[in-house]
């Protein structure tokens, strides 16, 4: 009797590799541009209901949120870009998200937007979702992250942009904001208004930023042979820079003119002076850093050092951008100026 030959187990046809979408197919296929479906997918900014209702059509037609795990999963990259910050609730921060987040949107990227909070313990976890996530790369716009922390980074072939840290290298660019024409103008402006008795007011000690703001006060002062009072030290906090200024107001003399190393520092020494019943800018003229929005608040309104915080996160997604698209990865460096902003928080010596 013939042995009938052995069942063979039936195998699923071969499927043809599915297309994988991406927001620029998204784009064409509903007839806006990139930054027009990114804002819809993440409902940022005012968008006509039609074109926004377009937009998601197109999405569920493609399948496009399963496209994107499937993109990720088949090149090892996504459509992100990282940003990493100190904390979303300082007032320094959200221009510089805007800069980054709106120039991202607009050729068709999102943003991983991740926050140290100061707080060292939290390095490792950032790199490790960074690198989980595939970002093409990361804007380090806090000093809680050095070059150390962020080794495992490069190691992975992703570009980073710093600010006022390092040289330019491959897969590293470096933004130096040039703190040191503002503050030249702050303090030419206080000595043409007669001040020759000065305190300093800085950051914290461990913010790299906050050292080079601290050494180009004290230093200029120096050069315009001006007394200087005091040098204390401060968080980012109105209450901080209050508490410091309280320590000076217990002095034998007092300062002409201060100088806080961030306007939320300076805004509190503008509360403690108001408190002990020192009048800003009669008695005492107040100069910060950043311009902030809340300076033009302050009561009086607060004389500033600007420094261009959207255009610095423009330039941090640009740099990352160019970075990934040159052959070998190389970094490049970029400056930004500091501007002095005069408003009515300083005036002529009295003292």
């Amino acid at each position: 009797m013939a042995q009938l030959p052995a069942t063979r187990k039936a195998r699923p046809a071969v499927q043809p590799h599915a297309t994988v979408y991406t927001m620029r197919d998204v784009a064409r296929q509903a007839g806006v541009s990139p930054a027009t479906v990114s804002r819809v997918l993440n409902n940022g900014g005012y968008i006509a209901n039609p074109t926004r209702e377009r937009v998601l059509a197109v999405v569920e037609q493609l399948n496009y949120y399963k496209n994107v795990h499937a993109r990720r999963l088949a090149t090892g990259r996504s459509d992100l870009f990282g940003l990493v910050i100190s904390d979303i609730a300082n007032p320094y921060f959200p221009e510089v998200i805007r800069g980054f987040q709106n120039s991202a949107w607009d050729r068709g990227f999102d943003v991983l937007l991740l926050n140290t909070e100061y707080r060292q313990e939290r390095t490792e976890a950032i790199v490790r979702k960074l690198v989980e996530s595939g970002v093409r790369g990361v804007a380090v716009m806090t000093a809680s992250l050095d070059e150390n922390a962020t080794k495992e980074l490069t190691g992975a072939g992703i570009g980073m942009v710093f600010s006022n840290l390092c040289r330019a290298r491959r897969l590293v660019s470096n933004i130096d904001v040039n703190y040191l024409r503002g503050i030249d103008q702050a303090i030419e402006h206080a000595v043409a208004l007669g001040h020759r008795r000065a305190a300093v007011v800085a950051g914290p000690t461990a913010n790299r930023t906050a050292r080079t703001i601290a050494e180009a006060l004290v230093e200029r002062i120096g050069r315009k042979r001006m007394q200087l009072l005091s040098v204390s030290r401060s968080d980012y906090r109105v209450d901080a820079g209050a508490s410091a200024v309280r320590q000076i107001l217990g002095a034998a003399a007092l300062p002409t003119v201060i100088f806080g190393g961030s306007d939320l520092i300076a805004m509190g020494a503008m509360s403690a002076l108001e408190e002990a019943g020192v009048r800003v800018p009669e008695d005492v003229s107040i100069v910060g850093i950043d311009n902030i929005a809340f300076a033009t608040l302050a009561r009086p309104p607060l004389t500033t050092v600007n420094v261009p915080r959207e255009e610095l996160g423009r330039t941090a997604f640009l740099a990352l951008e160019h970075m990934a698209r040159l052959k070998r990865h190389g970094g490049a460096e970029y400056t930004l100026e500091t501007e002095l902003v005069v408003r009515r928080s300083t005036a002529p010596a009295r003292g």
